[in-house]
This record gives structure tokens, C-alpha cells and sequence, in this order.
């Protein structure tokens, strides 16, 4: 069986092949190009590299969210297009689980964070070792997320965009109960996506039934309620 899954929802755009269980192909791009000039290269090198053909694909996956809105459009509309037209069906990846996947072996609770700015975060959280999913994915504001997390009273790992545009701020509420992941553990591995959804293949749906996960309304839509709204 043979999945391939993207991922476009952060900073870093990234493919993974897997047949039979295993990573056939990884590949991150950190760039100055944006997702939509990177994505289909990186697919089609994909296949190349590993010598298979996308029409053997049994299953596609794709990070819906939660992230930037345009990424999610970018990963959700080419899944789509793939799926439709080689006739196969799509799973849905959470970002902020596939982000966690990726230091799983963590000994504490591992706290994905993304930056939705205005002094807010998407965030979630999870046990280290288990993947036990702590905290639903909310946008929340960084210091009431800091106060549910560290409830646990355990030691947290910190991770995602989020992370070093909050570091400062999180270590001076956290102290020594704060840990943060290193540069190269810090973003979605697509790997971590791929492996996700290689355990849920079952569960795939039909193209059409997958869409974007969007904790908010995009920032054009909340201005024009505002501005509906008279504020």
C-alpha cells in the first residue's frame, strides 16, 4: 500500500511517500518560494526519486489545519486535485498532532503551539510517549493557554512557530517547567503527517468530504464583519 501525504499548513512546506508502513521519501523545503511554487515540484520529485508512479498511490493525505489560512487552501486543493484525478481517497491530518508525533518520546506533556498573532495562539496538547490528546485545538490567548497546560504539573515541551515568537514570554510564566524544542525538532515533520494518517487509512473519505480545519474565520471575513457590525 502506498500513501503520500503534504504538507503546506506553517512555515515549512514538506512531502512524505510511504509503502508498506515504511518512509519511501521525506522532503522539507524552508525557502523563499512560496508553497504554491514549491508544492507540485517537490510531488513530482517525490515520485521520481522513489521510482513509483502516483497513479499507484493508494491513499493521499494532507495537513487541514489548524495553520495559515492560504497553506490550508494550498495542501487541501492539491490533495484534492490528486485524488480526483487518479480515483482514490484523502485523510485529513491534524497539524498540531502531527507536530507532537514528531517528539513523541517526550517524557511530559508536549505543547504544539502555532502563532495567530494579536497575542494569541492555536494551540493543543499531548502526552509524551502515548500521544493521549490533553487539550482540543482552540485559538487562545498564550497566557490562558500557559494556565491549562501547566495545570498538568508536569514538564512541558514547546514547539511550532509559535514557540520563538512566545519563547521569552512563556519562560518568564513557566520558569524551569518549560522546555523547548530544538531548531531542527521545532516545525512539522511531513513524516509525522504521513504517519498519522498511515494509521488512520482507514478512515479515509472521498475527496470531496475534505476541507480545510479552520479555528477562526480568515482575517477578510472578520474585518468585514466588523465592519458590518459598525466597529
Amino acid at each position: 500500500m502506498i500513501l503520500f501525504c503534504l504538507d503546506t499548513s506553517g512555515p515549512v512546506a514538506g512531502v512524505a511517500l510511504m509503502q508498506d508502513g515504511a518512509v519511501r521519501y521525506e522532503a522539507m523545503a524552508v525557502n523563499a518560494f512560496t508553497h504554491s511554487q514549491s508544492i507540485l515540484p517537490m510531488t513530482e520529485e517525490a515520485y521520481r526519486h522513489t521510482g513509483l508512479d502516483v497513479g499507484q498511490t493508494d491513499v493521499f493525505a494532507v495537513t487541514v489545519g489548524p495553520g495559515s489560512f492560504t497553506g490550508v487552501r494550498i495542501g487541501v486543493s492539491t490533495v484534492k486535485g490528486l485524488a480526483h484525478a487518479n480515483g482514490k481517497p484523502c485523510v485529513a491530518v491534524d497539524a498540531l498532532e502531527a507536530m507532537a508525533a514528531g517528539v513523541q518520546h517526550f517524557d511530559g506533556i508536549i505543547c504544539p503551539i502555532q502563532d495567530a498573532r494579536a497575542g494569541q495562539v492555536y494551540g493543543a496538547a499531548f502526552t509524551g510517549g502515548t500521544l493521549k490528546r490533553l487539550l482540543d485545538d482552540e485559538p487562545i490567548k498564550l497566557e490562558d493557554y500557559l494556565e491549562k497546560v501547566s495545570s498538568f504539573g508536569k514538564t512541558m515541551l514547546f514547539l511550532g512557530d509559535g514557540m520563538p515568537v512566545h519563547r521569552d514570554r512563556i519562560a518568564d510564566i513557566l520558569g524551569e517547567q518549560a522546555q523547548f524544542a530544538p531548531p531542527h525538532l521545532c516545525f512539522l515533520r511531513p513524516a509525522s503527517a504521513a504517519y498519522l494518517a498511515w494509521n488512520h487509512r482507514n478512515e479515509a473519505v472521498d475527496y470531496h468530504d475534505l476541507s480545510p480545519l479552520y479555528l477562526r474565520p480568515p482575517q477578510a471575513e472578520r474585518q468585514k464583519n466588523l465592519k458590518n457590525a459598525g466597529v
